[in-house]
């Protein structure tokens, strides 16, 4: 099916042109024509999967004919670097229409976004707790708003928002179309779903959360003092271009970042320490290549798109099997290929035969040849940092639960690295990346 069948106005398709786009993905098939007749809508959608552009679309298309001067459409996503790409990518969507959108999360200054406000820009897209900071002064009123999009709502559980949520809705009109994503489905989050909307259609609910098709996945085990050492050996043999690292916390993703710099491997950390604009950069600097390999939290697991990134690799195995679905999704987006290799000690075995469990999958071992597995760990120097024993006693780590708090907020590494709208095929080569 291609695009110009979604009845698409034709300066959307212009855009969708434009990007190199042909075909819609199976979620924004499914969603686009219900949302254009009015319908709420609850799906549950994987990273990558083209949903960002089976929400924007169909807004847009209603936004145009109307009115403007006021804000109308709101989304709600779970970090700043996600409200960030959201509105990229709207942008990217929207080049020949007079729609405009401006992104609201902390870490910056609150003078542009308050002007965003008070000028009535069609689309917002925020983080919950910089959107309840503007609602408490006289400005921050959205009454004219139609438009309402929750956007990783499993996420901004995990993250704790779930009260936020609820005080941002007592802000808004109760009649509107409510767009619901979540890329599962747990009780909360379906109770918070039978709250908001008003018969939707649904898609994709019975879906069980798995990495894309298109992504390679391997295990190596490793003691957790090699995994660095062999993290650099991956890095340095030439089979691997670009790369993002996750690691479970700041503290080991800044460790991480200075050992392979000492190893002369551009590198660079995003995390929830960091300030915006150093995590900005730190992102804009991958995407260009001046970085090869960008270390992250999960902070950055949903809320970082590289098109044709041909590694995710994690450091730390994921404490809930969720984490990893999403940590992966980072690659093989939009149906494209990619590998994820999971770096796993001896401690890490009951996390991953979890993700096993939850994937339905073993995955394969791999050993690295000529990596020395039984050098012995060598004595912290002193005055350093050692790392924090896990509530089992063994290497860092954190319990294996859900995080309950958070901030509001292969390719190769050269040109390949590509703008694209999201979910769509055949990416526009020499645009950078959206």
């Amino acid at each position: 099916m291609p695009f110009n069948s979604l009845q698409l106005h034709p300066n959307l398709l212009a855009g969708i042109k434009d990007l190199g786009f042909t075909r819609p993905t199976p979620i924004q098939t499914d969603a686009i024509p219900p949302v254009l007749a009015g319908r709420d809508l609850l799906a549950c959608a994987t990273t990558g999967s083209g949903k960002t552009a089976a929400f924007l679309l169909p807004i847009l298309h209603k936004l145009m004919p109307e009115r403007r001067g006021t804000t109308r459409a709101l989304v709600l996503t779970p970090t700043r670097e996600l409200a960030a790409q959201i509105v990229a990518d709207l942008t990217d969507l929207a080049t020949h229409t007079p729609i405009t959108a401006a992104a609201v999360f902390g870490g910056v200054g609150m003078g542009p976004q308050e002007h965003a406000f008070r000028v009535g820009v069609d689309v917002i897209v925020g983080t919950p707790g910089r959107l309840l900071d503007h609602f408490r002064a006289s400005y921050g009123k959205l009454s004219g708003l139609k438009y309402l999009v929750l956007d990783e709502a499993d996420r901004m559980l995990d993250m704790g928002f779930l009260p936020d949520i609820r005080r941002i809705l007592r802000h808004l009109p109760a009649r509107r179309q409510t767009l619901f994503f979540s890329a599962t489905m747990p009780s909360a989050i379906a109770e918070l779903a039978k709250e908001m909307l008003r018969d939707p259609a649904t898609i994709n609910l019975e879906r069980k959360a798995a990495p894309a098709v298109g992504i390679t996945q391997a295990v190596y085990p490793v003691p957790q003092h090699l995994k660095s050492k062999l993290l650099s050996e991956l890095l340095t043999r030439g089979e691997i271009d670009d790369a993002l690292v996750f690691t479970r916390t700041k503290h080991r993703a800044d460790k991480l970042m200075r050992f392979l710099a000492q190893q002369n491997i551009a590198v660079e950390r995003i995390h929830g320490n960091r300030s915006q604009n150093q995590r900005t950069e730190a992102l804009s600097g991958f995407k260009s290549g001046k970085y090869r390999v960008l270390v992250a939290t999960d902070i950055a697991a949903r809320g970082i798109d590289v098109t044709e990134l041909g590694h995710v690799i994690n450091f730390d195995v994921p404490a809930v099997p969720e984490d990893y679905i999403h940590r992966v999704g980072r690659t093989a987006r939009a149906e494209a290929i990619g590998t994820a290799f999971t770096l796993v000690a001896p401690e890490e075995q009951p996390e991953l035969a979890d993700i096993e469990k939850a994937i339905q999958k073993r995955l394969p071992r791999v050993t690295l040849p000529g990596f020395n597995y039984d050098a012995v760990k060598e004595a912290p120097a002193p005055g350093s940092r050692p790392d924090r024993p896990d509530h089992r006693g063994h290497g860092y780590g954190r319990p294996r639960t859900r995080p309950q708090h958070g901030a509001g907020g292969g390719g190769s590494h050269g040109p390949r690295r590509q703008a694209r709208a999201p979910g769509g095929h055949a990416p526009v080569r020499g645009r950078g990346s959206r």
